[in-house]
């Protein structure tokens, strides 16, 4: 700590030192520098950043496909499929396309979707209702935010 130094002292300091006069804080007032080996603390600096990098968690959408005249067990089967991807902290779309005369019956899909939505309640929630987008019906579901 040299305290408030002028810009040609502190070179001059970090040269007797051997060293580098680094800018640390360009932004603050005074802006704040050290005087250290900069190729050391370049390095630092990419390890700080991996290590941020890797202790991320990357969220993915996995997705789920529904028909309309879907029976009982296969929504389930689904289902279970669709908790375990909310489980792992995954968001999960689930579509459904209407083929042909379907187009005619969308609150088939609808209660398909909404059935669908009852059965992972456990695990995920609805972060964006059931909606018609041409001959498909989307929707999307994240995972429980108390769960996390």
């Amino acid at each position: 700590m040299r305290g408030i130094v002028s810009i040609d002292e502190a070179l001059a300091m970090a040269e007797e030192a051997d060293l580098d006069l680094v800018n640390i804080s360009p932004n603050a007032d005074p802006p704040v520098c050290k005087i250290l080996d900069y190729g050391k603390y370049r390095y630092e600096q990419q390890k700080k950043e991996k290590n941020a990098k890797k202790n991320q968690k990357v969220t993915e959408i996995k997705e789920i496909r529904l028909s309309a005249s879907i029976e009982d067990h296969d929504i389930e089967v689904k289902a279970k499929a669709a908790r375990k991807f909310l489980a792992d902290g995954d968001k999960v779309k689930v579509s459904l396309r209407f083929r042909g005369r379907e187009m005619g019956y969308t609150q088939l899909g609808f209660d398909a979707m909404n059935k669908f939505a009852d059965l992972v309640s456990d695990e995920g929630e609805i972060e964006k209702e059931p909606k018609m987008e041409g001959r498909r019906m989307n929707m999307f579901l994240a995972p429980k935010k108390d769960k996390k």
